[in-house]
């Protein structure tokens, strides 16, 4: 095996085994083998067709990653990892952008299709990444939009789906009422700072908003995969399951 490929551990496959689907009739090519591939493939942002002889055919592992991603199999896991390991004291949540390749964005959609959740921003064309993380910076959901849409949308979709917690923290792109009365009544206190447009300031507790940098370092993290980095693919869900893969590997394996 050359030195600077990615390869699961035993112990990382024993974790990752039972959410994998369940084999009927013809035995799969090697989970550990396709998988890794699969992951050197996102991390380094290389084409399907320059993957490293050593994981096998590049159409295997493209099938793979296709089927699997269309199936949730790795939004799942991340949210199984997740919801075995998560401190749910203290939750927060942030949005940034990803840039998207001229291929995720370029022709037109088939008739019928869905959106790709692809828009203009002033940096061009892009994706938002939403998320939730636990106190210690450690993603627990995600869903991703067009990039012109506002971070109110993004609380909107992100409110009915939070974990019991007893504080939120956020920056001030969701300093709304409606989100602070949203919290209240789920039980979570909100640590948010106030908009400057505000007539009157808000008070928040700065010691316990310190922490909120976690979920920024998180993202930097996951930027250092490139097909996070950058959207390579047309499909909303394809996409997703990549940043989901990457935050299993950072986070939680």
């Amino acid at each position: 095996m050359t030195s600077n490929l990615f390869w699961l551990t035993d112990e990382q496959m024993a974790r990752l085994q039972p959410y994998f689907p369940k084999r009927h009739g013809k035995p799969r090519v090697d989970d550990r083998r396709v998988l890794s591939g699969i992951i050197f493939i996102n991390r380094n942002g290389l084409r399907w067709s320059d993957v490293p002889r050593e994981y096998g055919s590049p159409k295997t592992l493209y099938n793979r990653w296709k089927r699997w991603s269309d199936m949730g199999v790795f939004a799942r896991i991340m949210t199984g990892f997740a919801a075995e390991g998560t401190d749910h004291k203290t939750l927060m949540v942030d949005v940034t952008y990803l840039k998207a390749h001229r291929t995720a964005s370029s022709l037109r959609l088939k008739k019928g299709g869905h959106g790709r959740l692809i828009g203009r921003s002033k940096g061009g064309m892009n994706t938002k990444l939403h998320a939730v993380a636990d106190s210690l910076g450690r993603p627990i959901r995600f869903f991703i939009s067009a990039g012109q849409v506002s971070d109110y949308m993004g609380a909107r979709a992100l409110v009915n789906s939070l974990p019991s917690a007893d504080w939120l923290l956020s920056d001030r792109g969701y300093d709304a009422d409606w989100f602070r009365e949203a919290l209240t009544d789920k039980g979570i206190k909100p640590c948010i700072p106030g908009r400057k447009s505000r007539d009157k300031p808000v008070r928040y507790d700065k010691r316990r908003y310190e922490p909120r940098n976690r979920i920024e370092i998180m993202f930097g993290r996951l930027k250092g995969g490139r097909r996070v980095a950058t959207r390579y693919d047309r499909c909303p869900k394809v996409f997703l399951s990549a940043i989901a893969l990457a935050a299993t590997v950072l986070f939680w394996l």
